[in-house]
């Protein structure tokens, strides 16, 4: 918007500054309105298009672990801004040997967890992973996950790329009052 601003400078003539400016009933009748609307509408087309969100936004947290838990959960928010649908290809964290997206159900009363398989987000949707449903699973943890602490997260689709994330480590979702005492 700025660039814009300021390469519309070279219309205005070299001694603006000095003029005084003033605009009379009689003048604006000579005006081109017309232009006028359609070079305002230009450049908040121009702003709205640059302020939307644009690919793949992803967030997210991660539960805390004890001393000696082997495996833990993350939990992921993916919203798809992009003009087509996005497939996850693969996650990583250095916190853990083995990661995988994975499905919590609950089958004639027993919780089962089995690896979710393809993961995708279509145009214009979002993914909310979480408890007892989808989640990243953290196989082979490296350290306990500490509340407080972070923890970097790799997630790369097919389209938008690879998206880096420090996820907080605590007990529920970002603004999840349920678990606060």
């Amino acid at each position: 918007m700025i660039a814009l601003g300021a390469s519309l400078l070279f219309l205005l003539p070299t001694d603006w500054k000095e003029r005084e400016f003033t605009l009379r009933w009689s003048d604006a009748a000579k005006i081109d309105w017309g232009t006028i609307l359609l070079f305002a509408a230009a450049i908040l087309a121009a702003t709205s298009a640059a302020a939307a969100p644009r690919g793949v936004e992803v967030t997210g947290w991660a539960r805390p672990t004890v001393a000696g838990q082997s495996s833990g959960a993350a939990y992921l928010v993916i919203r798809n801004h992009g003009p087509g649908a996005d497939r996850i290809v693969s996650i990583s964290t250095p916190a853990a040997g083995m990661t995988g997206v994975h499905r919590s159900q609950i089958v004639n009363g027993v919780a089962r967890m089995r690896p979710a398989g393809t993961i995708v987000v279509p145009p214009g949707k979002m993914l909310t992973m979480g408890p007892n449903g989808l989640h990243v699973m953290l196989m082979g943890l490296k350290a306990p996950l500490k509340p407080g602490a972070t923890l970097p997260l790799s997630v790369r689709f097919e389209r938008a790329g690879t998206r880096q994330l420090n996820l907080p480590i605590q007990m529920s979702a970002p603004g999840d009052q349920s678990h606060r005492h």
